[in-house]
């Protein structure tokens, strides 16, 4: 249980906008890797607001990707709270390669984002059924690993330019410069039973649904290359039990292609044509894809 006192702890405002601000929750539960928690509350809460997870790639900060997105002004509309976590180690890249980073409860980053989503969660009235990741880059390899190791607390994902769950797992770091680069390269390829038995392994013994997932890459990143794409949707498409179905041309854009996976409720991917690392945020189709 939380007590009143941890509810009210001190909150620092970092940067204004018109209607709201994000701000700084110093005290929000277990946070074993030194994670910061910035928030962003509308003015207006929806009556049980749902929770949107945004996540900042390798060098960034939970701030300027708060900066960057839309989700804000989004959120002002709408009524959803936003939370944009920071990590400061291994150039500010998430833990998606140690055996704990890939563990539910084990001390890694993705135990000290749900002790921030349970936060919201308790102090804003928020739905638990309504809480959703996402994420650039590092972001949305976390976005992987949070819905493989919490899919009872995540409902879906959308993610840009990432790899699949335990891609980078026993690498000797999570950013470009320290990890094997094997897994960004694109030539970690797995059997989609091999993926499936990987994710499964981050929390044994679960038998529920997974989150649903929407993925987005483009065929001219350098950095993260487009075969990781295939490899996320290998993934997902196994632990939903669905199968590749059709490709949607110039879905949501000209020059991107939708891959539909069973009826497109549980899993979707998207090709970028010609775009590199990363792919553009869509915080409208993120939106749709969470039904907010």
């Amino acid at each position: 249980m939380y007590h009143s006192a941890f509810l009210l702890s001190g909150l620092v405002a970092i940067s204004a906008t018109a209607d709201a601000a994000l701000t700084r929750v110093t005290d929000f539960g277990t946070n074993p890797s030194n994670l910061q928690m910035n928030i962003y509350v509308p003015t207006k809460v929806a009556t049980k607001p749902a929770i949107i997870v945004a996540m900042h790639g390798c060098g960034g900060t939970g701030e300027q990707y708060a900066q960057g997105t839309k989700y804000n002004s989004l959120s002002d509309t709408k009524g959803f709270i936003t939370i944009f976590p920071s990590t400061k180690k291994d150039s500010n890249c998430w833990e998606v390669n140690t055996v704990k980073g890939l563990s539910r409860d084990a001390g890694g980053d993705n135990q000290g984002l749900v002790s921030m989503i349970k936060y919201t969660i308790q102090k804003y009235s928020a739905d638990p059924t309504k809480v959703f990741a996402t994420g650039s880059s590092s972001g949305c390899m976390m976005t992987n690993v949070l819905m493989a190791t919490y899919p009872d607390v995540i409902a879906a994902g959308s993610c840009y330019s990432g790899v699949a769950a335990g891609c980078l797992a026993g690498s000797p770091g999570a950013s470009p410069g320290s990890a094997d680069p094997k897994c960004a390269n694109g030539q970690n390829i797995k059997t989609q039973d091999q993926w499936v038995a990987q994710a499964k392994a981050m929390y044994p013994g679960y038998n529920g649904t997974y989150p649903r997932m929407a993925t987005w890459h483009g065929t001219a990143d350098t950095l993260v290359k487009i075969p990781n794409l295939g490899e996320q949707l290998k993934e997902w498409s196994g632990l939903h039990g669905v199968t590749f179905t059709k490709n949607v041309t110039n879905t949501p854009q000209s020059g991107y292609t939708q891959m539909v996976y069973g009826d497109g409720t549980k899993l979707v991917g998207y090709s970028a044509q010609g775009v590199g690392h990363t792919v553009p945020v869509h915080e409208a189709e993120d939106l749709k894809w969470f039904d907010l």
